[in-house]
């Protein structure tokens, strides 16, 4: 179980690291003023519009909207922290804290479950007999 726990721990970890990536990525493609205030709130608010949404999907490819659309789930218990008009730190605070939860908090959790009792080297058909 805890093997579970770290795998689903470190997957998580990379969604989040990839979704803020495509962001950042977004963000210095579009760098005029302009264009982040629209980014800010078209593209990267976990909170959007179903029309926001449709958006976004033509804008980026099949990979890279699954990336996000699992990246807005995750970010979700975060969203709502950080109330600024940067965008860097309105994404990148709920970012820090999900990797923070999924990251450290779910694998001390991993790690703190019982650990199957490791075997004493001997074969069981020999254990009674000596």
């Amino acid at each position: 179980m805890s093997k579970l726990i770290h795998w689903v721990a470190i997957a998580a970890c990379v969604v989040v690291v990839l979704g803020f990536t495509g962001f950042a990525t977004d963000e210095m493609r579009f760098a005029s003023n302009t264009q982040q205030a629209k980014l800010a709130n078209d593209l990267n608010d976990p909170s959007r519009g179903p029309a926001t949404e449709r958006k976004r999907e033509r804008e980026h490819s099949k990979p890279r909207e699954m990336i996000d659309d699992a990246n807005d789930v995750l970010l979700a218990p975060f969203s709502g922290v950080v109330d600024s008009s940067s965008v860097w730190l309105t994404r990148g605070v709920p970012t820090l804290l999900a990797l923070l939860t999924y990251g450290l908090l779910a694998l001390l959790i991993a790690n703190s479950l019982p650990k199957p009792k490791a075997h004493s080297g001997g074969d069981w058909r020999t254990a009674g007999s000596s």
